[in-house]
């Protein structure tokens, strides 16, 4: 049963940095990453990592957040730095495995200005 864990949300100052972090287990999995979903919005993508470490990340979070993964425990990491208020939002970790996508249960991110 594959399972996704998500830590490291929380309430952040402008400026400041999180670092999210989610554990994976049940399979392989050849892509994770991260979405967002902000209140009235849809959940879009924030960036993903193949199993190769190759990185695609959404332009406006370029520069400013890095994803990398440790194959070896199945966890996906989000450095999250100079935050912005429009970053407040349901994180939510995802990962693929064998053409099925698997969702966290998210982990909110607050941005208070």
């Amino acid at each position: 049963q594959v399972q996704l864990v998500e830590s490291g949300g929380g309430l952040v100052q402008a400026g400041g940095s999180l670092r999210l972090s989610c554990a994976a287990s049940g399979s392989i999995f050849s892509i994770m990453g991260w979405y967002r979903q902000a209140p009235g919005k849809q959940r879009e993508l924030v960036a993903t990592i193949t199993f190769g470490g190759s990185t695609n990340y959404q332009d406006s979070v370029k520069g400013r957040f890095t994803i990398s993964r440790d194959n070896a425990k199945s966890t996906v990491y989000l450095q999250m730095n100079s935050l912005k208020p429009e970053d407040t939002a349901a994180y939510y970790c995802y990962a693929r495995s064998f053409s099925r996508d698997y969702w966290g249960q998210g982990t909110q991110v607050t941005v208070s200005s």
